[in-house]
């Protein structure tokens, strides 16, 4: 008996549509695919929220002095010159940040394994660069959905039949967060 559905695709087509469909799902909360399909990445998706749940709270925070550039009313850099050369004027900054422990930043890294990186584009700007911003779906997972499980026993993911789809009567579903 096969430990996974082949999908009618090679291993490497195959776990490049598993990824990007779980990226989808954590991303949007919902995803529509075909029953297969979700059934293998509601194994995927599963075991990722379950690993944000044991690490969501193994982080300390830091106190970190951060040069950040000094900005004038319209937000560009104010120079200044330094031994005839224009320089960026900075300022020290004292922030409060999470540093993950160990165990947090391995689990952080083994879904990054998974999760293919994500940039959020403004629909004005569509098709330009300008404007785009990463979005580091592994903080989401550990602010919102960790918190939101943390009570729950496993079943993070629901399938919901939708019908047959009309080219190949494939049944397609709906895949959730719950």
């Amino acid at each position: 008996m096969a430990m996974y559905r082949k999908l009618g695709r090679t291993s490497s087509q195959r776990k490049a549509l598993l990824r990007n469909q779980v990226t989808a799902l954590i991303q949007n909360g919902r995803i529509i695919t075909t029953e297969a399909r979700a059934k293998e990445v509601r194994k995927i998706a599963e075991g990722i929220i379950a690993q944000a749940i044991r690490e969501k709270d193994n982080y300390e925070m830091v106190k970190v002095t951060a040069k950040v550039p000094v900005k004038d009313k319209d937000g560009k850099r104010v120079k200044e010159v330094v031994d005839g050369k224009k320089v960026t004027k900075f300022e020290s900054v004292e922030k409060e940040i999470k540093k993950d422990l160990p165990s947090r930043l391995h689990a952080r890294r083994q879904m990054l394994r998974v999760l293919n990186p994500v940039v959020e584009v403004p629909k004005e700007a569509a098709g330009r660069k300008k404007n785009t911003k990463k979005v580091d779906l592994v903080a989401k997972l550990f602010d919102e959905y960790a918190p939101k499980y943390a009570d729950r026993k496993g079943g993070y993911t629901r399938i919901v039949k939708i019908g047959q789809r009309k080219g190949d009567a494939a049944m397609e579903v709906v895949l959730e967060l719950v």
